[in-house]
């Protein structure tokens, strides 16, 4: 039986002067309200309410942690304070705002501007089930990222790591500003310290050095992130994650497919910004922005008859084997 999520803060909860409207979302690692502060103005709050070490029943303020998990969650609550503080620093139009950070019932708050709009994961829902054979233009795609990339670039010059970029991160807002939202260093706090039975990552976004206890993170882990959101935008389905990719790399294959609807230029990039060595990729930010930006060097190269049926072959195989692992799953049920 799975461990109950802790329940969300009741409607018209107040706290830290703000009153609480209702849930706006829900993760391992904390909970989003709508609220409005005293002028009636709306904010969006996010509570650090680890769902790992955390219990809280309906109606209460204050979460429960168990004694031997305490020391855990307090080193969580700092990353979680730590990070609040560092985004109060930086005024970036596509890095979330954060007003205001404070304690209460034994845990923070963060106060951010509230975003009306969908992630960037609605949009390429949306757009892959239209089922053309782009899912964004490459104009859009290119745009897009430069924006992203002008706010991870301030990000990294206050030496801090978005730690989860994933489109379900990046918001686009009703007047078409892009915004990355839900940093993740309290997240990577507590994977790294605790003795959780899996890593606490989005599959396909996260590089492979998360994946390691004793590896050093840098811009070029989110700029790995970077190039997963990208092919996305391309594929309209996240790629292999890391741990699969050591195994057996398909990259390069699935990349293949899109030669002759995006350039190889754009092509080029992504392979750069998902290399498995961290020293492969583009070190930092401004080094990634000038190779997108060459988009008047687009060429695109269609492939032969031979890779043609080389990649339906090998679709043919892959499908196959799908169709042998359901109907095992099948016969064990």
């Amino acid at each position: 039986m799975s461990k109950q999520k802790p329940a969300p803060l009741p409607a018209d909860t107040v706290i830290g002067g703000y009153r609480v409207v209702r849930r706006i979302s829900a993760g391992g690692f904390g909970v989003v309200y709508l609220a409005v502060d005293k002028e009636g103005q709306q904010v969006a709050i996010k509570e650090y309410l680890p769902s790992a070490l955390t219990v809280r029943d309906q109606g209460e303020l204050v979460p429960h942690v168990a004694p031997e998990k305490l020391s855990l969650y307090r080193l969580g609550l700092k990353s979680f304070f730590e990070e609040g503080r560092s985004l109060a620093q930086i005024s970036h139009p596509s890095v979330v705002s954060v007003l205001n950070f404070f304690r209460q019932n034994e845990t923070v708050y963060m106060v951010m501007n509230y975003l009306e709009g969908a992630t960037l994961q609605d949009f390429i829902v949306t757009a892959r089930d239209l089922k053309k054979q782009k899912v964004f233009r490459e104009s859009t795609i290119r745009s897009l990222f430069d924006e992203i990339l002008r706010g991870l670039r301030i990000v990294h010059q206050h030496k801090m790591l978005h730690l989860d970029l994933k489109p379900a991160n990046i918001f686009i807002t009703d007047d078409n500003k892009a915004v990355m939202i839900d940093f993740g260093a309290a997240r990577e706090v507590l994977n790294k310290e605790g003795n959780f039975t899996r890593p606490m990552y989005t599959p396909g976004f996260a590089a492979p050095e998360m994946y390691r206890r004793d590896s050093t993170m840098g811009p070029w882990t989110d700029i790995y992130a970077i190039g997963a959101c990208i092919y996305s935008c391309m594929q309209g389905y996240p790629p292999n994650d890391a741990p699969q990719r050591l195994e057996k790399d398909r990259l390069a294959l699935s990349l293949t497919r899109m030669r002759g609807v995006y350039s190889d230029n754009l092509i080029e990039v992504v392979e750069w910004c998902m290399s498995l060595d961290p020293l492969s990729r583009p070190q930092s930010v401004f080094a990634l922005q000038k190779e997108l930006s060459r988009e008047g060097e687009r060429q695109y190269t269609k492939l032969s008859v031979g890779e043609k049926v080389r990649l339906q072959f090998d679709n043919m195989v892959t499908d196959t084997k799908k169709n042998l692992k359901r109907a095992t799953r099948f016969g064990k049920s």
